[in-house]
């Protein structure tokens, strides 16, 4: 058995072969654009490297597309495969059966897996970060603190990525609100590993989330040169410096981060749609014009509008058609919500049922006059299933506020705004609020 430098086990494996796959850990750890070349490097050394397999199988379900889970289930396959040519290791089967589960969009049993290694091998950086990761993209924000408050008390500082493990767990403090502390700890993360994109992020969201816009900018500006060498994480990190401008009422200097450092690719990865959309979408609640950026956007909203992987996702190409007034395209993303929640066969499928439903068919509303006439009660708690932080999740909250003042129910505005605040320490940009205020001051009260 070798054990490479973050406490991950392998049986059979040649030290070439690790060490590629050490470099490709590192730059899943520091969200860096490599990570896929350094896993075909390590497979070429070791064709029957198994925890290589499992890392390209959990990197693709990362992706939340169709045709990446579809690649996924080969890459689990591939994995098990080469578990029967050998003596696997305890972390070897972890990662193969978490492999196995995300690919078949169980992506919770699949983090309940990794915490079962880490309850065994609490050092399994590699274990932290999928872990933590799939409970990202679920909306586990207590089980997210869960595993990385246990895995940072039982970790020694001198551990190689240590950092790493801070920046999830300042991440994950952040995300059930004790700002101060992930403050505290994002800090420390960066200051212990200077590439820790991840820690430096968790920083950025507390600034957001208090409204200290300034203290934002000045935060992401100062470690830009650590963050902008990063994959389309990058994208990510320009979307909350955006913000941070937006809240100073720099609406331009948001639209030049918007065209240079959010969207400069037009990729359909649903990550970097969530940055453009949810920006846009901002920008329209507060009137700004924003010329034909919605045009690109709506072609790939077209495209997704059949795909059920993510619902977070569907709901963000939603407001795509929504923003365009294509009516064909959103009822496209309505049904599919309706047919995944018909279904009971992945995670997924329960997410659609609990809240996708709902929301979808409320935002669709949109295009008829006649539906601002009947607010409906959102509980705040399940818009966190849909996965995704509270600072993405805002854009959805802040809409089904506007609704409800549009619709002329100022209580159900008010009840969406207290959920809201319990979130975030802010308020609305001013243009925004005075528009919800002024909607539910002219219609009647419901």
């Amino acid at each position: 058995m070798a054990i490479d430098i973050y406490c991950g086990e392998h049986s059979g494996v040649s030290r070439e072969a690790i060490e590629s796959f050490e470099r490709a850990v590192w730059n899943v750890f520091a969200h860096r654009p490599d990570a896929a070349p350094a896993i075909e490097t390590a497979l070429q050394a070791q064709p029957d490297f198994i925890a290589a397999h499992a890392l390209r199988a959990l990197c693709c379900v990362s992706l939340a597309r169709s045709e990446t889970f579809e690649a996924a289930r080969t890459h689990a396959e591939a994995a098990r495969a080469a578990v029967g040519s050998k003596i696997a290791t305890s972390g070897e089967q972890a990662l193969v059966r978490a492999a196995e589960h995300a690919a078949a969009g169980h992506l919770l049993r699949a983090a309940d897996c990794l915490d079962q290694r880490l309850a065994e091998q609490p050092r399994d950086l590699l274990a932290l970060k999928l872990s933590h990761g799939l409970r990202f993209m679920s909306g586990d924000a207590a089980g997210m603190l869960r595993t990385t408050r246990r895995a940072v008390a039982r970790l020694s500082p001198a551990a190689p990525g240590f950092g790493f493990a801070l920046g999830c767990h300042a991440f994950a403090l952040e995300e059930n609100g004790d700002l101060a502390e992930a403050e505290r700890v994002g800090r420390q993360a960066v200051q212990h590993e200077p590439f820790d994109a991840w820690g430096a992020h968790a920083v950025g969201h507390v600034y957001e989330t208090t409204g200290q816009a300034g203290a934002g900018v000045a935060w992401l500006e100062q470690t830009r040169g650590m963050w902008s060498g990063c994959n389309n994480f990058a994208f990510h990190m320009a979307w909350h410096l955006a913000l941070c401008q937006m809240a100073q009422g720099r609406m331009e200097a948001a639209l030049e981060l918007y065209d240079r450092h959010v969207r400069p690719q037009k990729t359909d990865d649903f990550r970097d749609i969530a940055n453009a959309v949810s920006l846009l979408w901002r920008m329209r609640q507060e009137g700004i014009a924003v010329g034909d950026r919605w045009d690109e956007l709506a072609v790939i909203a077209r495209r997704r509008a059949n795909d059920s992987s993510l619902v977070f996702a569907l709901l963000h190409h939603l407001l795509t058609a929504l923003a365009v007034g294509d009516r064909t395209t959103a009822n496209a993303i309505v049904a599919t919500i309706e047919r995944s929640a018909r279904s009971d066969a992945r995670d997924q499928d329960r997410v659609a049922g609990q809240i996708g439903v709902k929301l979808a068919s409320q935002f669709a509303g949109l295009l008829d006059a006649d539906a601002q006439s009947t607010p409906r009660r959102t509980d705040i708690e399940d818009v966190r299933r849909l996965g995704g932080s509270n600072a993405q999740r805002d854009v959805f909250l802040r809409t089904l506020a506007l609704m409800a003042a549009e619709g002329g129910s100022r209580h159900e505005m008010e009840r969406a705004l207290k959920g809201r605040n319990r979130l975030r320490a802010d308020r609305f940009e001013t243009m925004t609020r005075a528009r919800a205020e002024r909607s539910a001051r002219t219609l009647e009260v419901a």
